[in-house]
C-alpha cells in the first residue's frame, strides 16, 4: 500500500513539472510575440479608443500600420545570438 502511494506521488509530480514546463514555453512564446506586435496592437487599441470617444483615430491607425510594417520586416531578418537582443 505506502508503494502505491509513493509511485502516485511521484506521478503526480511528475505531472505537474510537465505542466510547468508547458506554462514556461507557453509564456515565453507570449513574450517574443508581443515583443513583435506590440506597438501595433496598442496603436490599433488607441485608434479604436479614440474612435470610440468621438475623435479622429486615423494618425492613430496609421501609427500602427507603421509599426506593422516594421514588424513584419523585423520577422523577415535573419538574426543570430549576436543581435538577438536588439541592441546590435
Amino acid at each position: 500500500m505506502a508503494l502505491t502511494r509513493t509511485s502516485a506521488r511521484r506521478q503526480f509530480g511528475q505531472g505537474m513539472t510537465e505542466y510547468i514546463i508547458i506554462v514556461a514555453l507557453i509564456a515565453v512564446a507570449a513574450i517574443g510575440v508581443y515583443r513583435l506586435f506590440g506597438d501595433t496592437v496598442r496603436g490599433q487599441t488607441a485608434a479604436m479608443a479614440m474612435e470610440l470617444g468621438g475623435q479622429d483615430g486615423t494618425a492613430a491607425q496609421a501609427a500602427a500600420a507603421t509599426a506593422a510594417g516594421q514588424a513584419d520586416t523585423d520577422g523577415q531578418t535573419q538574426r543570430n545570438l549576436n543581435d538577438f537582443t536588439g541592441n546590435n
